[in-house]
């Protein structure tokens, strides 16, 4: 397997769903089209598969070339099947296909589930981010999408000496190393575009770390909103972790 993030070059979408079967169709030279996302939020070339499909709008050309980070404050996250509808990726003037390992990557992106393939993930995620957030007061869709493109923002991450309080599926950045790692009941596992390494003890890995999964993402998680993780990760260690 094979990655880079490039930089962008210079230069509202409806989910409709997607059943794509060739995820990361190549540009000539046969390199991966820049559409993987990592939990930094950055759109890279990944030769890697993923377990869902995101959107932020078109964010490319007509050469299939990365543009522009974001086209809209809601960022989601959706099936990559869904009603057999049939998508080219990367399609001119259509909004630009992303992928993720899975739904705790796209967290930490600052991405939150699709309102129209995802919906029971959707009304579970803003139940709990009510919860967390508005102390149960009901909350529209635009209020979160809101609140995440500030709290997603480079400058509003903050760095901690200790992660031991943080809720399952949260995603930190080890400040010495730029490392990543999911954290999962009482340990982290470093992240790949491929998956998941072996489990570590929290007290195995140094901080200080940088918190990516956004402030108000982490209260859904505190309040029970359930993070779905890649299948590196054993099923034994999700039940271990849920108790």
């Amino acid at each position: 397997m094979t990655s880079s993030c490039g930089p962008v070059t210079k230069q509202g979408q409806r989910c409709d769903g997607a059943s794509i079967n060739n995820l990361l169709t190549k540009t000539r030279g046969n390199m991966p089209l820049q559409n993987r996302i990592n939990p930094d939020g950055e759109i890279c070339r990944s030769s890697a598969r993923g377990m869902l499909m995101g959107n932020r709008g078109c964010l490319h050309n007509e050469a299939r070339e990365i543009v522009s980070r974001s086209k809209r404050d809601a960022w989601v996250t959706c099936l990559i099947e869904f009603k057999n509808i049939k998508r080219i990726v990367m399609d001119a003037g259509k909004y630009t296909e992303l992928f993720f390992l899975d739904e705790a990557t796209a967290l930490a992106a600052g991405h939150r589930p699709c309102a129209t393939c995802r919906r029971d993930r959707y009304d579970a995620f803003l139940a709990a981010w009510s919860d967390g957030n508005r102390n149960g007061e009901k909350v529209l869709a635009g209020e979160v999408d809101k609140q995440m493109k500030l709290d997603r923002a480079p400058g509003a991450r903050v760095e901690t000496p200790s992660i031991m309080g943080l809720p399952n599926g949260v995603i930190v950045k080890q400040s010495s190393t730029g490392n990543w790692y999911l954290k999962w009941g009482d340990n982290l596992y470093m992240w790949s575009f491929d998956g998941y390494g072996l489990s570590q003890p929290i007290s195995a890995v140094t901080g200080p770390f940088v918190v990516l999964t956004p402030a108000c993402t982490i209260k859904a998680l505190q309040r029970g909103y359930r993070v779905e993780v890649h299948p590196s990760i054993t099923a034994s260690e999700v039940i271990a972790a849920h108790g």
